[in-house]
Order: C-alpha cells, then sequence, then structure tokens
C-alpha cells in the first residue's frame, strides 16, 4: 500500500496517537479495502454526512452512506477488531473522530455498503464528536483540494463484549496502548485513506 509523504506523516502521526507504534501487521498481510472506493481515492458524495443529521452544517450535502469495508489476513491472536475514522485535517489539524467502533468480533471480515450507518450488533459503538456510536459521514467545507479521511483497523486481544459501549477515541487507544507496565493489546493495524470534497454546486 503506497501514499505520499503527506500520506505517511499522518499515517505516523494517527498511529502513535492510536497504539504507539505500528505493530507491522500491514506488511505481513493484514490488509483494509473498500468496493466504495479506492484506497487514496475521492470517495463518492453519499458518504457525506446528511443534513437531516446535521440541520445547521450547510456542508452536510451526503446521505451518510457508510462505505463498504472489508479486511483479510488478521494477526494471530486476535479476538476482537476496533475500527476508527478520523479527520486529521480537520478543526485546524486538531483532528476530528467520525466513528468509533470497537468490540468486533474476530469472525467478522467487513461491514457492507450502509450496514454501518445505524448500530449494529456487529460492533460495539463508542463515541464520536458528533456524539453518536455509528458511522458519521464527511462534512468538509468547500475546498480546491480535498480533505483526507483515514479508516484504521486494529486487531486487539480484547475479549468482544470486554470493553463498555460509548468509549471516545482516545478512551479506546488509552485502554489499547496503556501506560508501561500494563500490557498492550493490540496485535497489528490496518488502514486506508478516502478523499472527499464538496462538489461546487
Amino acid at each position: 500500500m503506497k501514499h505520499s509523504v503527506g500520506h505517511a506523516i499522518l499515517v505516523g502521526a494517527m498511529a502513535v496517537a492510536c497504539t504507539g507504534t505500528m505493530a507491522g501487521a500491514q506488511q505481513k498481510g493484514f490488509a483494509l479495502s473498500s468496493t466504495t472506493f479506492k484506497d487514496d481515492q475521492l470517495m463518492p458524495v453519499k458518504v457525506g454526512n446528511s443534513r437531516a443529521n446535521d440541520p445547521q452544517n450547510p456542508n452536510c450535502i451526503g446521505e451518510n452512506v457508510s462505505p463498504q469495508l472489508s479486511w483479510l489476513n488478521p494477526p494471530a491472536g486476535t479476538k476482537s477488531f476496533a475500527l476508527l475514522m478520523t479527520d486529521p485535517e480537520g478543526h485546524g489539524g486538531a483532528g476530528v473522530n467520525h466513528w468509533v467502533a470497537y468490540g468486533i468480533a474476530p469472525d467478522v471480515t467487513g461491514f457492507a455498503e450502509g450496514e454501518v450507518s445505524k448500530p449494529s450488533s456487529k460492533y460495539v459503538g463508542g463515541t464520536s464528536r458528533q456524539g453518536v456510536g455509528y458511522f458519521s459521514g464527511p462534512c468538509a467545507p468547500a475546498s480546491t483540494q480535498p480533505r483526507h479521511y483515514m479508516f484504521l483497523l486494529i486487531a486487539t486481544d480484547f475479549a468482544p463484549n470486554e470493553l463498555p459501549p460509548g468509549l471516545t477515541k482516545e478512551e479506546l487507544t488509552a485502554k489499547i496502548a496503556p501506560p508501561e507496565p500494563a500490557p498492550r493489546r493490540e496485535k497489528g493495524s490496518a488502514w486506508m485513506f478516502g478523499l472527499f470534497l464538496k462538489p461546487a454546486n
């Protein structure tokens, strides 16, 4: 999986924030993909959040249809997955957390398009910046440059029902990578980027 230098920096920064270090599983075949968009390419407008979900935001021009996601070759010892969608460029570089999900059973290999636009028994919903546990699509302001959205899949050794619902990204990643000497709980990570650009009209 190839990215520009800028993307590599974003990946590194997100990896440190989420797990401290990447476990190398990406290079060993643990991979995340989508049929809705290609890695590092534009996502369709329908993925954007809707005015129904955020009536006060004129930048929400989509249908909040979550993209299809699938993965393969999880690392040995994986007991559950966590999935984060983050806009590293949002809020002046402070980032915006669009989706926090975890407790995804090890036999789950993906989500269909639109499946996580609502609560599901296939994952435990955390708390995004939008205050919900399900997918909240982009509401990017008009720009000549697309905004980047990172989908980060983390394989963990947590049992699927081990963590309580409602965790923020910061709370979740603190449990995955707690301060020493507590053991780290990640087994590996895989990621991809989707781009979003608000149409001119």
